[in-house]
């Protein structure tokens, strides 16, 4: 089920800058991204849901593919991630479809996606 814009709204302007003060910690469910913008160049910081699968991360774009931390990362080829306490580069974004990507995700990770 699709996320309304004006949560999406929300999210973007409040509930992540809650979420980012823990967001990519050790024991922490949500990782940071580290992306820059891709017209202003500028740097930021968004918290997602990923889990990490051998040298790979798997996210889950539970607003669309259109988020602008997912548009920043495609343009720019690469990006940061902390995950559980530890720093990564990201490159090499591939896409899967949806339903293969929801049986990847762990639980209580994939319980989220369903929603």
């Amino acid at each position: 089920m699709p996320i309304s814009n004006s949560l999406r709204y929300l999210n973007k302007k409040y509930i992540n800058k809650i979420i980012s003060r823990w967001a990519g910690k050790k024991g922490s469910p949500f990782s940071l991204v580290l992306h820059s913008g891709r017209k202003s160049g500028k740097k930021f910081q968004t918290p997602v849901i990923a889990v990490k699968q051998d040298s790979k991360f798997l996210f889950a774009l539970t607003y669309g593919a259109q988020v602008d931390w997912y548009r920043n990362i495609l343009a720019n080829g690469c990006a940061g991630i902390k995950h559980q306490g530890k720093e990564y580069k990201l490159e090499k974004l591939t896409s899967l479809p949806i339903q293969t990507g929801r049986k990847l995700f762990p639980q209580p990770s994939a319980f989220f996606l369903y929603c």
